[in-house]
């Protein structure tokens, strides 16, 4: 399932049959195995077709005066002097850049699923703008001219809207930034991020953490599990592919809610047929399926961070923790530290390709913020609906999501300082790359402890 995951994705991103079909070829001289040619000549051509008609979906088929209602896509995003936000005119997606103190504060109240009546023109972009927000589906801009009227959307963008509201109004008890890091924690909502913010959760490695990501579906699920065990199998998928469907629709379809989300649901349809359930098989066939859906995901460079970590974690993860444990006389790190070192190897090379850099105290970072963010997480959900809701009971409900945060934006502060110049990153990466495979040798012939056994059945 690897190898077909990875030929449909280098097949919807190289767009070239010619090249695509030398790889196919190569591939399947290697593997030596008629089937699996055939599969990878399916989803190989699935995946070039697929691309073509993604990229031609990209030429706008309306430009021009548009005087009318229009739907948000997403929720507006603030930049230092403009607002940007993404509609859909007549099927197809623009984005509108709001200058302008009045406008952008008209333009700040809008969210995503909702209607507004307004007039502007619709232009082309120019190709290197829409070779950026092609994963988008942005076909132009429009220029927007006035907007009037504002229609609530249909009744997944009004409960959708309703539940971001409350937690917006509940976090409205935490003091500063910490409100702003709270609501992307829990719903993704990173609208009202300050620029250094951003900065030092990525100069400390915790930029995954500063938005929605995949693990939020898992924290989801394990709020859910009490509920979930009590009913019948057939009725448990059903509450759990919908609960899972009320997420994303919640957190703005973002990539790597979208990559968790297949996931998640199809580890649950495996688990009530009684199928295999290996995280990277499933991982494999959620990237195949999303890639010959929506080619444009290749180009997101959140889906890649996304699925790096995900397969770091899922593969690399228990097999460093195994070989941690067998020279840890406590094991208390051997799992942490495995999965943390599986996530960083696993997004190396698009966060260095992309941000230029990986940096040295990402792993400290992680194993210290990451279980406290899991925590609020888990714990922000519900105690932000409820403090939203009964307002007089958020100074209680929010004070452990107040220590929570801070926690999280205290470690990432302190890691964006001490965070070393690039000679010395290099230096400790190349150090910690020797020292995983020192500690791979010395446990190559080492035999398993009973920690590392699987269970009797």
């Amino acid at each position: 399932m690897f190898v077909l995951a990875a030929v449909t994705v280098f097949a919807a991103w190289a767009g070239d049959i010619g090249v695509v079909a030398v790889v196919v070829c190569a591939v399947a001289v290697v593997c030596r195995s008629w089937l699996l040619a055939l599969l990878l000549v399916a989803v190989a051509v699935g995946g070039l077709v697929r691309s073509e008609q993604s990229w031609a979906s990209l030429e706008p088929d309306r430009l021009g005066d548009h005087r009318g209602w229009v739907r948000l896509v997403d929720d507006p995003q603030p930049y230092p002097s403009s607002t940007r936000v993404i509609v859909e005119i007549e099927g197809e997606r623009f984005e509108i850049w709001s200058r302008g103190r009045a406008q952008r504060q008209r333009v700040a109240t809008w969210r995503g699923g909702e209607w507004v009546a307004m007039e502007g023109r619709r232009v082309r972009l120019d190709d290197e703008r829409a070779g950026r927000v092609a994963w988008q589906h942005v076909v132009g801009e429009f220029e927007m001219e006035w907007a009037s009227d504002v229609d609530p959307g249909d009744s997944v963008a009004r409960a959708s809207n309703r539940v971001r509201a409350s937690i917006e109004r509940g976090s409205s008890h935490l003091p500063g930034d910490d409100a702003a890091l709270f609501r992307g924690l829990v719903v993704g909502d990173d609208r009202d991020q300050p620029r250094d913010m951003i900065d030092r959760f990525r100069a400390s490695g915790l930029s995954h953490l500063t938005a929605v990501s995949g693990q939020n579906v898992s924290f989801l699920l394990a709020a859910a599990g009490p509920l979930l065990r009590r009913l019948r199998p057939w009725a448990r998928w059903a509450f759990t592919i919908g609960l899972i469907a009320w997420f994303v629709a919640l957190t703005r379809y973002e990539p790597s809610i979208l990559r968790a989300g297949v996931m998640a649901g199809l580890s649950t349809t495996a688990f009530l047929l009684g199928r295999d359930r290996s995280p990277v098989r499933i991982l494999a066939v959620a990237v195949t399926g999303l890639v010959l859906v929506d080619p444009l995901l290749v180009w997101s460079i959140g889906f890649w961070l996304s699925v790096g970590a995900t397969l770091g974690v899922s593969a690399l993860g228990p097999w460093l923790a195994t070989r941690i444990r067998r020279i840890d006389p406590t094991g208390i790190f051997a799992l942490p530290l495995g999965v943390t070192l599986g996530a960083q190897i696993g997004v190396v090379v698009p966060a260095v390709l992309v941000f230029g850099r990986l940096p040295l105290v990402s792993i400290p970072a992680n194993l210290l913020a990451v279980p406290v963010a899991g925590a609020v997480m888990l714990y922000g959900m519900p105690a932000g609906l409820v403090a939203g809701w009964v307002p007089f009971t958020a100074p209680v409900l929010m004070f452990p999501a107040r220590l929570g945060t801070r926690w999280v934006d205290t470690v990432a502060s302190l890691g964006a300082r001490l965070e070393p110049d690039p000679p010395v990153q290099f230096a400790g990466w190349a150090l910690i790359a020797v020292a995983v495979v020192v500690l791979v040798v010395m446990t190559r012939n080492t035999a398993p402890t009973h920690g590392d056994l699987p269970p009797h059945r």
